[in-house]
């Protein structure tokens, strides 16, 4: 009997209607021990007791939706992970093939878990095989990743191996143990013999297979980073802890320093710290320099990689989270926000090949879209007041303020019906900032200065106007100040914010500007290759975009317990987003310093506040656009807002409750909107409304402390 098209739908939708199926509940607990999880961690994670997951794992009851979905997919991560014996299993991917250094191959080793927390460290089994002259490389088998092409919705929620370079049949970095053991990415293994820092540098060089392919044709390939840990770090003289706390390198006259030296090798101007660069002189088109990282002295910051160090991760793990990041955004070259800079430049090259006219011959030219060799100078209004524009032209006419939200609204401004409410519930923008990024046009030349030109929308720099006379509901915060109170006078804006004046029917006066005729998009590569290591990241924890509203706040709750190790990675790479932005406009250092003098920063073509300027206008005002349509959608106003976080007065913890929806349950465009993608929001905390109410009478945000449990949205915020 023949069915029609509707009828096979219905039916298709009618089964996908029906409850999650989960595992018999032996299976649940195999899965949770297998994963290594204890039920009261469990328990935490779907925030019920330990008695209720107990009860799942004898069958006296089962999980109800939302805490079904989220369980199920808890499962279905860790059923993936710790298949059951003799369930069909993935074929394996092929090997990198070994340099002519690597002369004996060790038989992989059992599959590893999921990372978790190691009382002791356990030396991996190998399977001895006829040693021949020459350096050892093994394999050991390990969870794959993710690296590239598809998200893991495409792949069946399974990651994939990226394909490594054959020049670098080793990966991007290795974690160097006390032992020699240099553990890879992909359970590649490698054995060090060296014994000294230089001799590190020479055979991660020439024999270790490491390094990563330029990102860019006209950039340059990515130095190996080798990552030390405390055992090793001790192995090569190294102390425990810098003592220069301050200047955080050794002094010139410490014996590793002084070895280096001796070698003919050379150290940046950071010196030997905790991301010590290494280099010689490139010999033709090869590179000499390799980076390295030292454990010990928190090369890896605990706000940006939470859970990566020794105390919680093994070596290989380390090594798989970092590796992780170095194919999804770029090789670590220091924090995470020196990491974020340094893709700026690696996916827009400062120059290019090009033939002299002339001679024939080819040279170095400038690379258009880019920002060149040389720093552009700010103009006046868009430097810090230290600057030597600032300083030796004893400018005085005022700078631009474009910063991010710290708004509390008046509390005589609360109405008695707001706060008879029971709740305040904090919504947050996935990564607000990266999402600004996208198809951004800003300033790749010096600027030119005018005086009472008509104001162009499409012009980027910074204006001189007027705004005090916008008349706005005071319930919300002013899209012109970081403060959201209202401007009392002229000041200076970037374009975005002079726009927006416009789009809310006002007319702008403008009484100087400083523009910059060349312009471009030139971060849509920046922001695209974040965007999609993020979007990986997300998926290897179960967070996709087909997700509904609904199972995307479940899985949003349980992701960091589905993966720590991909958790770490998310954490590092929204770090990058915040930290890569806040280097445009990096201050001088060093207690030293004298006003008016250069800083090493401001020396870098990098170094443009007009960008982050543009960056976080564009930020802010998607922000208010967003906050005016809530209320005019709902009739709620917000209490606070911190940067990308916002908090309602509710009357439920839900936001499925609060967010405005057709009647056909899509949501209405314009306002907040749940999802994964950047500029899309997620639940950020919930607490009593009596809580928020009297952090207000404070004077404190309550954006600030939303997600409770001691977390500061300032101090967690990284780099």
């Amino acid at each position: 009997m023949g069915l029609s098209e509707e009828e096979l739908l219905a039916a298709a939708d009618e089964l996908l209607a029906e409850a999650p199926q989960l595992p018999s509940p032996a299976e649940r607990a195999r899965l949770r021990e297998a994963a290594g999880i204890t039920q009261a961690r469990l328990a935490a994670a779907l925030k019920t007791t330990t008695q209720t997951i107990k009860n799942y794992e004898n069958g006296r009851s089962e999980p109800r939706s939302p805490r079904l979905e989220a369980y199920q997919r808890i499962l279905n991560g860790w059923a993936a992970k710790h298949p059951a014996h003799g369930a069909p299993q993935a074929a394996p991917a092929p090997q990198p093939q070994a340099p002519t250094a690597f002369t004996r191959l060790v038989a992989p080793a059992p599959q590893t878990d999921p990372v978790t927390p190691m009382p002791a460290r356990a030396t991996a089994h190998t399977t001895e095989h006829p040693t021949e002259p020459g350096l050892e490389r093994r394999h050991l088998a390990a969870p794959r990743l993710s690296t590239g092409g598809r998200t893991g919705e495409e792949t069946g929620g399974k990651t994939a191996p990226a394909a490594l370079d054959p020049r670098f049949p080793a990966g991007p970095l290795a974690v160097l143990d006390g032992d020699g053991t240099a553990y890879g990415i992909g359970g590649i293994v490698l054995d060090c013999p060296a014994t000294t820092i230089v001799e590190l540098v020479e055979w991660t060089l020439t024999r270790s297979g490491l390094g990563a392919a330029k990102l860019h044709r006209y950039g340059t390939d990515s130095d190996p980073l080798v990552v030390l840990t405390a055992a090793a770090a001790a192995k090569f003289g190294l102390p425990e802890r810098l003592e220069d706390r301050r200047g955080l390198r050794l002094p010139q006259d410490h014996p590793v320093v002084a070895q280096v030296t001796k070698a003919k090798w050379q150290l940046t101007q950071r010196g030997f710290g905790p991301w010590p660069r290494i280099y010689r002189k490139a010999q033709g088109r090869d590179r000499q320099c390799v980076q390295l990282a030292i454990l010990p002295w928190d090369a890896l910051d605990s706000r940006s990689w939470p859970g990566v160090n020794e105390a919680e991760m093994h070596p290989a793990d380390i090594a798989r989270v970092l590796g992780v990041y170095a194919q999804r955004v770029i090789t670590p070259r220091g924090s995470t926000a020196v990491s974020g800079l340094e893709l700026m430049t690696a996916l827009r090259p400062p120059t290019r090949p090009v033939r002299d006219e002339e001679t024939g011959n080819w040279t170095r030219g400038h690379h258009a879209g880019s920002l060149g060799t040389d720093p552009l100078p700010p103009a006046p209004p868009e430097a810090r007041p230290e600057h030597p524009v600032v300083v030796h032209t004893g400018w005085t006419g005022g700078f631009v303020n474009e910063e991010a939200y710290q708004w509390v609204r008046d509390i005589d401004l609360l109405t008695g019906e707001e706060a008879a409410l029971p709740y305040a519930v904090g919504l947050d923008l996935n990564t607000a900032f990266l999402a600004s990024t996208a198809r951004l046009t800003v300033g790749l030349s010096e600027p030119d200065h005018f005086v009472r030109p008509r104001f162009y929308p499409k012009a980027t720099g910074s204006w001189l106007v007027d705004l005090s006379h916008v008349e706005l509901d005071p319930r919300l915060p002013s899209p012109f100040t970081p403060t959201g109170r209202r401007p009392t006078g002229p000041a200076w804006y970037q374009t975005h914010t002079v726009v927006y004046a416009q789009e809310l029917g006002y007319d702008v006066d403008i009484l100087e500007a400083y523009l910059r005729r060349e312009t471009g998009a030139y971060l849509d590569p920046w922001h695209d290759r974040l965007k999609a290591a993020y979007a990986q990241t997300l998926a290897d924890l179960g967070v996709t975009p087909d997700l509904t509203d609904e199972a995307f706040l479940a899985a949003m709750e349980v992701h960091k317990q589905v993966d720590p190790a991909m958790a770490a990675v998310l954490a590092a790479i929204k770090a990058t987003v915040k930290g890569g932005i806040g280097k445009l406009f990096e201050g001088p250092q060093g207690a030293g310093y004298k006003d008016g003098e250069e800083w090493p920063a401001m020396k870098r073509p990098t170094w443009a506040p007009w960008i982050r300027n543009a960056i976080i206008a564009k930020t802010r005002v998607n922000m208010h656009r967003k906050l005016t349509n809530m209320a005019k959608f709902t009739g709620m106003y917000p209490l606070a807002v911190l940067s990308d976080c916002v908090v309602y007065p509710t009357a439920s913890t839900n936001p499925l409750d609060f967010l405005p929806y057709t009647e056909s349950g899509k949501p209405i465009p314009g306002a907040f909107r749940l999802g994964p993608t950047p500029g899309r929001a997620k639940l950020e905390g919930a607490q009593s409304m009596t809580w928020a109410v009297d952090l207000m009478e404070q004077g404190y945000n309550p954006a600030r402390h939303i997600k409770g449990d001691g977390h500061d949205a300032v101090m967690d915020e990284g780099e």
